[in-house]
């Protein structure tokens, strides 16, 4: 698949996927898909995607990915579009240093 069918993919039919089930509403706080840009000047991305998924708690992350919804219809789309065997995962525990949005970047 080419890196625009791959975004389209992952974005339009993935993330929707994703959102439809109601543990995203309930558990899920955040879903940010974010796909690298060749820059000159910087090595190339050695990967395809970065998705973030924040949640409250481990019990919640827990709760999500063990839930019937997500292994019978999310999980099996990822083959879809992802090499499952080259996906690596990260849990974090996030400390915000500063988090400003300044009035004219929501315009």
């Amino acid at each position: 698949m080419s890196r625009e069918e791959f975004i389209n993919y992952h974005r339009q039919i993935h993330a929707p996927l994703f959102m439809s089930i109601p543990e995203s509403q309930k558990y899920v706080k955040k879903y940010v898909l974010s796909h690298p840009t060749e820059i000159a000047g910087f090595p190339p991305p050695e990967y395809d995607s970065v998705t973030d998924i924040y949640f409250s708690s481990m019990e919640d992350f827990n709760a999500f990915f063990s839930s019937e919804n997500y292994k019978l219809k999310v999980h099996p789309d990822e083959s879809n579009f992802f090499r499952l065997n080259d996906v690596v995962s990260l849990v974090c525990d996030e400390k915000t240093v500063v988090d400003v949005i300044k009035p004219s970047a929501l315009e």
